[in-house]
């Protein structure tokens, strides 16, 4: 089977060694992802709602640059730094997924790679057959 990197272009992918999604036949992953801007700066600083709308709109590009668009998620990741805004991030998640419905997870982490981050979201993705 052929495997095709998406790359979001940031500069540290090469660095850490990874890909912002891979599709290997109809079977597409999305890394962790979180609200970063196309400037490189974190959408919604505070604001773990605007953060999760954010993630979830980066998750849908890079479906889109493999072929798939947010209809085709069969699960999804969440992490969180405070569970106690659980309700904010499942608002926002149920906004794009309500009628998708993938299988989720959602746990708090002690932190992401930066202190302004309040979610990361994991997907998986399955294009028709």
């Amino acid at each position: 089977m052929t495997r095709q990197n998406i790359s979001s272009g940031a500069p540290w992918e090469p660095i850490v060694g990874y890909s912002r999604a891979v599709r290997v036949g109809n079977v597409i992953s999305v890394s962790g992802t979180t609200a970063t801007g196309p400037d490189g700066k974190i959408v919604g600083v505070g604001d773990v709602y605007a953060q999760t709308v954010q993630t979830i709109r980066n998750i849908e590009a890079a479906l889109a640059k493999a072929g798939a668009t947010l209809s085709d998620v069969v699960r999804t990741r969440i992490y969180v730094t405070n569970i106690e805004e659980w309700e904010k991030v499942g608002r926002a998640h149920g906004e794009f997924f309500g009628t998708i419905r993938p299988a989720t997870s959602m746990v708090q982490v002690s932190s992401l790679i930066s202190p302004e981050m309040l979610v990361e979201v994991e997907s998986d993705a399955i294009v028709g057959e």
